[in-house]
């Protein structure tokens, strides 16, 4: 064992004004940014398959239920038994615009619209919550269950 010692005053940490230090936390941030990036796409990536199965079972269940009025309709000459397609029908065509169609990308063109002309729609009811307010609302709430023990 050597008999070095280190004092405190040799130890250097990293200032704020160091640009290895600057480039390393742009970096931090930019492979955070990209994480969430990559995990919204997934999200998406996964509502859309849901949406797609969704419009395989129900694109069955109206095929099944179109025939079978169909052959009643043939049997009775009642038109009538038509009336719950229409409602079946709207509802399939606007699975198969979301699964398939140009839904989703008149939906991000809309949302790309509002963000650029209408931003007050996107302000967050009290605010965006910052680090102080977290810290006192934490704080109040321990405070609250200090004094009404029984209530939580």
């Amino acid at each position: 064992m050597g008999n070095k010692s280190t004092s405190h005053s040799s130890v250097s940490y990293p200032q704020h004004d160091d640009p290895a230090y600057k480039k390393c936390q742009e970096l931090k941030m930019e492979r955070w940014i990209q994480m969430h990036y990559q995990i919204k796409e997934r999200e998406q990536a996964m509502e859309l398959a849901r949406t797609r199965e969704l419009f395989f079972w129900l694109s069955g269940f109206y095929l099944t239920s179109f025939f079978v009025t169909v052959s009643y309709y043939q049997r009775f000459k009642r038109p009538v038994v038509f009336l719950p397609m229409i409602p079946l029908t709207f509802l399939c065509g606007y699975y198969a615009d979301m699964a398939y169609g140009s839904k989703l990308h008149r939906i991000k063109a809309e949302a790309n619209m509002i963000m650029e002309h209408e931003p007050e729609l996107l302000h967050w009811p009290g605010g965006l919550p910052s680090v102080a307010s977290i810290d006192e609302a934490r704080v109040e709430a321990e405070m609250e269950k200090k004094m009404h023990p029984h209530h939580s």
